[in-house]
């Protein structure tokens, strides 16, 4: 909703008489017939001066829905003369009338949330997240210019839009502050999943290409952790009891075997 001036009508308006006395008054209100129904308009609030022989009439509105605002109205007369003139009218808030949110474009308003796989984003010529790619600059120009110069993407990254990232990632669900991160017994720095990025988003992040890692396929800072790190296992199952020696150990017995009737005989 546009800038609406908000109507501030107060008991006098100076030396001007004429323009608001009782006579006047009744004018105004008899011309807002033009506008609603008189049941609409509730008890003169006051004027609002707007400059030399011009005042505007302030009733209150009584629609439902427009509490605490005015119907107005704006006489003047011209010098020396005692005849009211309507001016114009309108319906305006007053200082308390609780007015929709300011217009904001759909391009500015519309979140990362709002957006499904499907939907088209508008074009930005002047996002400050990209740079040119012959204009980069910082520690990912060396690698970026051979691809970028002629062959490749018009833009690239620019350092403002390289930190925005870093940090959107890094305290995001896949950054160490994570329930899982804090629970995991290694981080994915020292996983064999885990594959290093390139350029300066090397030093904080990789990707996930564990199956089984809820992180699969997605960027991971290196503090980052979580239960399928290659090298973790699951807790050995400890024992219920501790078997005790057996009464007879066969393993101790000495096996002899029984004479022939012959040998048994010498």
């Amino acid at each position: 909703m546009p800038d609406v001036k908000r109507v501030a009508p107060r008991a006098g308006a100076g030396r001007e008489k004429i323009l608001t006395s009782p006579e006047a008054i009744d004018a105004a209100r008899e011309a807002l017939g033009e506008l609603t129904r008189p049941d609409n308009v509730g008890e003169h609030s006051g004027v609002v001066p707007e400059g030399d022989r011009i005042v505007t009439h302030a009733f209150e509105c009584l629609l439902p829905g427009y509490r605490g605002w005015y119907w107005v109205v704006t006489v003047s007369r011209t010098a020396r003369s005692r005849r009211v003139t309507i001016d114009e009218m309108a319906l305006r808030p007053g200082g308390d009338a609780l007015l929709a949110p300011a217009w904001v474009p759909w391009a500015e308003r519309l979140q990362p949330s709002d957006v499904s796989p499907t939907d088209r984003l508008p074009y930005q010529a002047d996002d400050p997240r990209l740079a040119s790619g012959f204009e980069a600059t910082g520690e990912d120009a060396d690698q970026l210019a051979e691809f970028e110069l002629g062959l490749g993407r018009k833009r690239v990254l620019s350092h403002e839009g390289r930190g925005e990232a870093y940090e959107r990632w890094y305290r995001g669900e896949h950054g160490p502050r994570t329930a899982g991160s804090r629970a995991a017994r290694a981080h994915c720095s020292t996983c064999g999943f885990f594959i290093p990025m390139s350029g300066s988003a090397r030093q904080l992040f990789g990707v996930c290409a564990n199956e089984w890692s809820p992180d699969d396929g997605t960027v991971v800072s290196l503090d980052h952790g979580c239960g399928a790190h290659s090298e973790t296992d699951t807790p050995r199952q400890r024992k219920m009891w501790d078997p005790s020696a057996p009464v007879v150990d066969e393993a101790d017995m000495e096996v002899v075997e029984e004479p022939s009737k012959a040998e048994a005989e010498d």
